[in-house]
């Protein structure tokens, strides 16, 4: 399955923003998803994942309460809602696919990857 992430860019402290996944070349609804963020000069980390019905959500300690995850199995996509940004969430945000479920919580059992997109936070 091929992933294409889109919906990054400059932003305030405060503001929100909504990344976007959209899939294709595969059958979207058999995989979980997740999304990922890499800040300069650091590992990539998880940040939110779902499941592949949608009904279960997990998220990083860092941006629980303020970041939530949906999918639309229908358009194949997949949303990062990222509310009351803060600086320290600057980073390049990846979608990824995989078929287990605690697999797209690890960058190293993830199956697909999106390119990224660039999120930037001004203070």
């Amino acid at each position: 399955v091929q992933l294409q992430a889109s919906g990054g860019g400059l932003v305030q402290a405060g503001d929100s923003l909504r990344l976007s996944c959209a899939a294709s070349g595969g059958t979207f609804r058999t995989y979980h998803l997740g999304w990922f963020r890499q800040a300069p000069g650091k590992e990539r980390e998880f940040v939110a994942r779902i499941s592949r019905g949608g009904s279960g959500t997990f998220y990083a300690d860092s941006v629980k309460g303020r970041f939530t995850i949906s999918r639309d199995n229908a358009k194949n996509t997949v949303y990062l809602q990222m509310d009351s940004l803060k600086p320290d969430d600057t980073a390049i945000y990846y979608c990824a696919a995989a078929t287990i479920l605690s697999a797209v919580s690890s960058p190293d059992q993830v199956l697909y990857w999106g390119q990224g997109t660039l999120v930037t936070v001004s203070s």
